[in-house]
This record gives structure tokens, C-alpha cells and sequence, in this order.
């Protein structure tokens, strides 16, 4: 199992039109790849100077399934959000492999 991490510090002055924006569309439109089967959006605690931070956590059941989002999808989702929200935010990605999972 692939977690993809996308972590998000976005301008406090349009967080609110982001983070709508993030749950209508972005995360939609990732998810409809198929290469995802789960994802959480969380807002990171911290101190931060003029933004807000958050996480977004994604599932792919494969690493064949993640590279298939990289090569077919990923440069287009990541454009879009670059060029609605250019200059607003700062961006990095994480990829870890789940070693394995303990719930309750």
C-alpha cells in the first residue's frame, strides 16, 4: 500500500475558497482517476506566519497503481491547482510505503 502525502500551506486569506474548492473539485477529480481508493484531508497544527496548513492523505492499493497517476494524471491536477492559486501557496509531496496498518 502507497500513502501519498500532499502537504499544503495556502495564503489564511482564501484558506476557506481553497479548501471548498479542494472537497468539490480537486479531490473529485484525483479520486476519479482510480488510482486512489481512500483520502483525508487534515489541517496541520502549528504555528504558521500568514497560512494554514494541511494535509492531504492518499491511499493507492499498489505502487503500479501510483505510477500510473504520475504518468497519466498528476501533471494535469497539479497545473490546474498551480494556476488557480499562483502565488498563494507552497507545496511538497511524501510518498511512503504502509508497512502495515494497526486499527482498532
Amino acid at each position: 500500500m502507497i500513502l501519498y502525502n500532499v502537504t499544503v500551506s495556502i495564503d489564511e486569506s482564501i484558506h476557506l475558497i481553497w479548501l471548498d474548492w479542494m472537497k468539490k473539485t480537486h479531490i473529485p477529480d484525483v479520486m476519479s482517476t482510480n488510482c486512489f481508493t481512500e483520502c483525508r484531508i487534515s489541517r496541520v497544527h502549528g504555528e504558521e506566519e500568514g497560512g494554514m496548513t494541511f494535509a492531504i492523505s492518499y491511499i493507492a492499493p499498489t505502487q503500479e497503481q501510483f505510477d500510473e497517476y504520475q504518468k497519466n494524471h498528476a501533471d494535469a491536477l497539479q497545473q490546474e491547482h498551480s494556476t488557480k492559486f499562483n502565488g498563494k501557496y507552497a507545496a511538497f509531496r511524501t510518498l511512503l510505503t504502509v508497512l502495515e496498518e494497526f486499527k482498532q
